[in-house]
């Protein structure tokens, strides 16, 4: 019998698992894109203070539309990247990814076409598909750059719905130039489409490196995702937000559940948002870690994508799944993704790292570590 004999299951899913990296009891784990560096001990005071605080009042639903988060998180744009929100013009949800399901919910469906450009974030086509949204892509350059001249044909010619660009795009790292954002911004709106920006990594981003929500005012099409869970070092809690005109975050609290937000994950964000300041401590650290990786790699002769994210592109292997299975068999695990050939490295603390230079260094003299361009 079929795993699904006897459900009247879509068939369009009958063929799929479920979406996920390995998550394995390994001593380094360098294959989701974590922080890290745990929280100090005060900020895990305070915000089981604030879970405990939540819980005298877990009998009654939580506060629907969260103002207060939003409004605090608009407060920390504004100092992180200069842009002057509302509370309004912000949403959140469990993680960035269930934000993005809203938009797809919002705005994708039956008849309706979402557009990215290859090789960028999986869970795209997931969304698309999970919302019965015709899913197409366009491909990035040989460096993973955006063509600004193709990314306007393809709209112009797809009249997608919705446009997903990642900025540092996710698996490669790359960022894409504020002036290239703003171009397609522009055909987007000229054509009728929502454009999502999704900066998950962007508080990685290398100095004087303007964000999207910059563009804002002037783009009512415009939205601009992130999350907790990368440089606020809250991937265990769960929160994922973006910023856009009143108008589109209105149309997002239309396909939402009720109650979708909990009360325990509002204070635990709120909580984080109290400490920002110490949770993204390790930011620039990991920046210059992930800098330094990139120029290791090369002067072992492989090839290494310049990252504006808290990871790192790197091959490209004969047979990557056996020189990820090798660091895997020295407790070193890393993500097999991205084009064929290639792998990615999340950035970790210095000891990890100088783990997974010595494993990949063994691998390398060894037949499994055998390069492409040999």
């Amino acid at each position: 019998m079929g795993r699904f004999d006897g459900l009247p299951l879509r068939d369009e899913l009958k063929s799929f698992e479920p979406y996920g990296a390995p998550q394995l009891d390994v001593p380094v784990l360098l294959n989701v894109n974590e922080n890290p560096y745990p929280p100090s001990e005060e900020t895990v005071a305070d915000i089981a203070a604030s879970v405990t605080e939540a819980a005298r009042g877990l009998n009654r639903y939580p506060d629907r539309e969260f103002l207060e988060l939003r409004g605090e998180l608009a407060a920390y744009l504004g100092r992180e990247s200069g842009a002057q929100l509302t509370a309004e013009q912000v949403w959140a949800a469990n993680g960035s990814n269930e934000v993005m399901l809203h938009i797809l919910q919002a705005f994708g469906g039956p008849g309706r076409t979402a557009l990215s450009f290859a090789p960028t974030y999986s869970m795209y086509p997931e969304y698309a598909r999970d919302t019965n949204t015709a899913w197409v892509t366009g491909r990035r350059a040989e460096d993973f750059t955006l063509d600004q001249s193709k990314a306007l044909a393809a709209i112009s010619r797809h009249h997608p719905s919705v446009v997903l660009l990642a900025s540092p795009n996710n698996p490669t790292g790359t960022a894409l130039p504020i002036d290239v954002v703003e171009a397609i911004a522009a055909r987007t709106a000229a054509v009728g489409s929502v454009l999502v920006v999704d900066e998950a990594y962007a508080e990685f981003r290398r100095t004087g490196t303007p964000s999207a929500v910059t563009l804002l005012p002037s783009y009512p099409n415009l939205a601009v995702a992130r999350t907790m869970s990368k440089a606020f070092a809250l991937a265990g809690g769960r929160v994922g937000y973006l910023a856009a005109s009143k108008q589109l975050v209105d149309a997002l609290r239309i396909v939402r559940l009720p109650y979708h937000l909990s009360a325990v994950t509002q204070a635990v964000a709120r909580a984080a948002l109290r400490h920002s300041d110490e949770l993204l401590g390790r930011v620039e650290q990991l920046r210059v870690e992930r800098d330094e990786t990139v120029d290791w790699l090369r002067a072992q002769g492989l090839r290494a994508v310049d990252s504006d994210a808290n990871f790192v592109l790197f091959g490209t292997f004969a047979d990557r799944h056996a020189v990820w299975q090798s660091l895997l068999d020295d407790g070193v695990l890393i993500r097999e993704t991205g084009p064929d050939g290639w792998l990615r490295v999340s950035i970790g603390t210095g000891a990890e790292m100088a783990a997974f230079r010595a494993s990949l260094e063994r691998v390398l003299k060894t037949d499994v570590g055998r390069l492409t361009h040999e």
